[in-house]
């Protein structure tokens, strides 16, 4: 059973920063594919970020690329995304996802894990 936990989660002013936390556990994830996505109310979960976790390629969304970076820490088995410059319309529950699918990140169906989401509220 693989297990993902989020943490760093809050209330931020815009144009602020926050780091986002994802701890896994249950499986040796070198060679997973680690993502973020998001969900605000009444909208459907989209792609924010993702990393494949032994090349370290990273892939992010138009919306945040330039302002989040994701990264992993292989010896801790935990996925991180800073988020800066943070606006409005990134307020969401923010999830961790793992897949040891060869598919494309960018889509949730292809995660095969998800954390209970981390909420994250930028305030104008």
């Amino acid at each position: 059973q693989v297990q993902l936990v989020e943490s760093g989660g809050g209330l931020v002013q815009a144009g602020g920063s926050l780091r986002l936390s994802c701890a896994a556990s249950g499986r040796t994830f070198s060679s997973y594919r680690m993502g973020w996505f998001r969900q605000a109310p009444g909208k459907e979960r989209e792609f924010v970020a993702a990393i494949i976790w032994s090349a370290g390629n990273t892939y992010y969304a138009g919306s945040v690329k330039g302002r989040f970076t994701i990264s992993r820490d292989n010896a801790k088995n935990a996925v991180y995304l800073q988020m800066n410059s943070l606006k409005p319309e990134d307020t969401a529950v923010y999830y961790c996802a793992a897949t040891s699918r060869a598919a494309l990140v960018i889509m949730a169906k292809n995660y095969d894990y998800w954390g209970q989401g981390t909420q994250v509220t930028v305030s104008s």
